[in-house]
């Protein structure tokens, strides 16, 4: 036996002693989780190497801008994190049913309607990108920073929305391997590529904004590549089983399947868009303290995004394996599994939230260099790294009930959360001598109420009688990306 094994073996027999999972739904767990763990750390890195690169080399002022322009690219992704959660439910559905040209016309017409949505997207922030960032009322350093990385940047929507498509097909058919590889390798990409921008030609928020589009369209390429039903000739990436024109076939327009894709996707993308515009209030609150206070909670925002990755991983398994055991009749085993991945993901971020809080102030200054800048931003990323716990908590517990088919209860606890308890309580701090602490509030608040509110769904057991499972690519993450 290796030393990984060794590892590996004693961690399962640990968590098995104290009463957390047990060792076969352990394996079973991370064989689910890790890919999408890798992905969702790749995703999520991008945003925060462009703050990082920015804000050592330009300062707090360019953050605050770079943070506006990824609550409106945050908007457009939404919309096509919905498409791609249809995508992957026609998909899924008609490959499982062995229809693969069914399920390959899927693919094509949630590929035309990709490119469909995300052009008004697209021409919109590239043409009034400082009118859009202007609308936070802030400085004019603060609004052409963010204009800037906006127009910039509009073009790679385009191209994400077709990764997000390409990613979550391959999902739909099984294979998170292929996907999570060139993700991984487009972050790379990204760090390489802006990290030689900014520091060895200078030319700062372009050269991060630069670094972003190439990566994002090298992703689309690599896709794109398997997509076509093309080998890629490395152990471990599989060319897609679902082709996006089968042989013999032409790339034409099926309405029929378009109409029930955005029958599908439609609710996806409200739920989502709605969860994520509560940032732009925020924002907003926010700004009226200063670029110094909009830097350390966009600071605090990239970390909590980093941390959410683990639930991209554990929340996708907490789904798909409680959704199993349902559709095998056995609720008790899928009971049994949620609770056990709730109290993994609790220890999972209990030890990576610790660790961000210790290490807080050299983290911060990874992003900033100002002692003033470090100061506010040490303290968001300690509240960040405190609203982790509930976070994880109610990733799992939202993957447990969407497993199930219990798809409105969390979307209502993240929506009180965030808006009746979270926003009212950060506005307060504009009025009063509660100040940004509201923020800090707020921060919590928001992730604490959902994990709260579905841990009691979870406990009351009512449940499990929906029983309808949803596809293991659902995003069920619960975090804030921008």
């Amino acid at each position: 036996m290796g030393v990984r094994e060794k590892v590996v073996d004693t961690v399962a027999s640990a968590l098995e002693s104290a009463g957390v999972i047990e060792e076969e739904r352990l394996r079973r767990t991370t064989a689910l989780a890790w890919p999408r763990i890798v992905t969702g750390f790749s995703i999520m890195s991008k945003h925060t190497v462009d703050v990082a690169l920015v804000g050592w080399t330009v300062g707090a002022t360019a953050v605050a801008g770079l943070s506006f322009a990824f609550a409106y690219w945050g908007v457009a992704k939404f919309v096509g994190i919905g498409l791609a959660g249809g995508t992957v439910s026609l998909v899924s559905r008609r490959y499982g049913g062995d229809d693969r040209t069914g399920a390959s016309v899927a693919v094509l017409q949630s590929l035309w309607v990709a490119v469909v949505l995300s052009a008004p997207f697209v021409v919109v922030y590239a043409v009034f990108s400082t009118e859009l960032v202007g609308v936070f009322g802030t400085r004019t350093e603060v609004v052409d920073a963010g204009g800037t990385y906006l127009a910039i940047v509009a073009p790679a929507l385009l191209f994400e929305f077709l990764n997000l498509i390409g990613s979550r097909t391959y999902a739909g058919v099984g294979d998170t391997v292929t996907p999570m590889v060139i993700r991984a390798g487009g972050a790379l990409l990204n760090i390489v590529l802006s990290a030689v921008l900014v520091f060895g030609l200078g030319t700062g928020v372009v050269g991060v904004a630069v670094g972003t589009v190439v990566s994002v369209a090298a992703v689309t390429v690599f896709l794109g590549w398997g997509m076509l039903g093309r080998r890629y000739g490395v152990r471990g990436m599989l060319p897609s089983p679902v082709p996006i024109v089968p042989e013999g076939e032409s790339p034409r327009v099926n309405l029929s399947v378009t109409r029930e894709l955005l029958g599908v996707s439609a609710p996806l993308m409200a739920r989502k868009v709605s969860e994520m515009a509560v940032v732009f209030p925020l924002l907003w609150i926010a700004s009226s303290f200063g670029p110094v206070v909009v830097a350390g909670f966009e600071v605090g925002r990239r970390i909590r995004g980093l941390l959410s990755s683990f639930n991209w991983g554990l929340a996708t398994a907490s789904s798909a394996l409680v959704g199993q055991e349902l559709g095998a009749g056995d609720v008790s085993e899928a009971v049994e599994y949620g609770a056990s991945i709730i109290r993994l993901s609790a220890v999972v971020y209990l030890i990576a939230s610790g660790v961000v809080i210790v290490f807080a102030a050299p983290i911060a200054a990874l992003f900033v260099s100002g002692a003033e800048e470090v100061t506010q931003a040490t303290t968001f990323v300690q509240v960040a790294a405190l609203s982790g716990l509930a976070l994880g908590v109610n990733g799992a517990t939202t993957g447990a009930l969407l497993g199930a088919g219990d798809t409105r209860w969390p979307f209502v606890a993240s929506i009180v959360g965030q808006y009746a308890l979270a926003l009212p309580v950060a506005a307060v701090g504009l009025v009063t001598s509660l100040g940004v602490g509201g923020l800090y509030i707020a921060f919590v608040l928001g992730m604490a109420f959902p994990a709260v509110a579905n841990i009691a769904r979870f406990r009351g057991g009512n449940w499990t009688e929906k029983a309808v499972p949803v596809s293991s690519d659902t995003d069920i993450s619960g975090r804030v990306e921008g």
